[in-house]
């Protein structure tokens, strides 16, 4: 449960700022609507007709730039911050803005599941795991079960795209729950995308064997599409995650977005990425709404512009080409994935099992005459011994056997 807890608490995808890498502070606010071809998108689809459920810190819906986009889901983590307070929703304000501004017509689902990075209940639960006491208390029991249950609140109401801008990558800890695992295969078993972020823990230091190549969760987990942070120049975000999971990638440094206490901001991570990957699938499914969710990632991988060594640990597939991707959508044909029932008998206990196989007799005429071939054989044999063992007669004697002296004393 200590792992279980220290993997809770640090579900957190506050923007890391100070990470970004030289002349990186001089891209332009919205450069990354050009750079993923978003207004190409947006002239085939706006994203109506979709909700995008934003698991994170919350949403402050009360912000000007929604106007009525945004609905809000339970608190599954808890902890006591409230809508109004600094620590509450800073991150997940940010990421509602980003998929609003890919999918303008689409709709957001908040479902707070992780805590921001100051809030005092995350503080609690992190001094609690350096301690030795995580889990043992009620808030932690919540907090450990929190994605799970958000991502399967968000299946149940209606979500199409499930956007996760989080992970524990950075902080050196595990992440892989079995409950988690199973809301992923839940949600992909009812037709709905999943997006979430490679991890904040990427060094560009060659000497820091460690930072690169840690999983992170929920970006780890089969099903789900991980999204690696692009910088402006095309190359990957000196932060961003190093891992064979990484799916696709997004610009994810200097994205301006709104900001919870009013206003906006400029912040860099692979979050904001994930956002606008899942911004993307929105307009996929608004332009065609019977893709299923590995069709969505086919898609996104097949229009992506890649690098020139094709996929890499880096940027997975390369930058998603928006517009390239939803047009692709558009006219992609429809994939029949319903299960055939089975219409054979009813059985108790185990289900039905095979019918014993049946062999035809063995025939026997072959085992006989061999067998009666090798009874000939050992007789042969037999008779040889016996033949070559049989007593000499007296007297005899076989050449080159010396003659005895005394013998021959006696005969004169």
């Amino acid at each position: 449960m200590i792992g279980r807890m220290a993997g809770a608490a640090a579900l957190t995808a506050a923007l890391v700022a100070g990470t970004a890498a030289p002349g990186l502070a001089e891209a332009p606010h919205g450069w990354e609507q050009s750079a993923m071809r978003v207004p190409a998108a947006q002239r085939v689809a706006q994203g109506k007709g979709v909700t995008v459920a934003v698991l994170d810190t919350g949403v402050m819906r009360s912000h000007p730039e929604f106007k009525g986009r945004v609905s809000g889901g339970p608190d599954f983590i808890g902890g006591g911050a409230r809508p109004g307070k600094s620590y509450w929703g800073e991150h997940g304000t940010a990421m509602a803005s980003s998929v609003l501004r890919v999918a303008p017509g689409s709709r957001v689902l908040s479902v707070r599941v992780i805590w921001d990075r100051e809030d005092p209940a995350r503080k609690r639960a992190e001094a609690a795991a350096k301690a030795g006491r995580a889990g043992a208390d009620e808030e932690s029991e919540r907090a450990g079960s929190a994605l799970a249950k958000g991502i399967r609140y968000a299946v149940d109401h209606g979500a199409r795209v499930v956007s996760m801008s989080l992970g524990t990558a950075e902080w050196g800890w595990g992440g892989y729950e079995e409950d988690t695992a199973a809301a992923v295969d839940y949600a992909v078993g009812k037709g709905v995308v999943l997006v979430a972020s490679a991890g904040n823990g990427g060094s560009d230091d060659p000497l820091d064997v460690d930072a690169n190549n840690t999983m992170s969760y929920p970006a780890g987990y089969p099903g789900v599409i991980a999204v690696a942070a692009m910088a402006p120049e095309g190359i990957r975000a000196k932060f961003s995650q190093v891992h064979t999971y990484n799916t696709i990638a997004a610009p994810g440094v200097d994205i301006y977005a709104a900001r919870n206490t009013g206003g906006y901001e400029s912040g860099d991570g692979t979050s904001p990425a994930c956002a606008l990957v899942a911004g993307t699938a929105a307009l996929m499914l608004s332009a065609n709404p019977g893709l299923t969710p590995r069709q969505v990632r086919d898609l996104l991988v097949r229009t992506a512009r890649r690098p020139p060594a094709g996929y890499t640990a880096y940027l997975g597939f390369g930058l998603v080409d928006a517009g390239a991707a939803v047009r692709a959508a558009s006219s992609a044909a429809p994939v029949k994935t319903t299960a055939v029932p089975y219409e054979g008998k009813k059985y108790f206990g185990n289900g039905p099992v095979g019918a014993p196989i049946a062999h035809p007799p063995i025939d026997q005429t072959e085992i006989l005459v061999g067998g009666g071939a090798v009874g000939v054989g050992l007789l042969c044999v037999a008779g040889a011994f016996f033949l070559f063992r049989r007593p000499r007669p007296r007297g005899a004697r076989t050449a080159g056997q010396p003659v005895s002296l005394s013998g021959l004393n006696r005969s004169a």
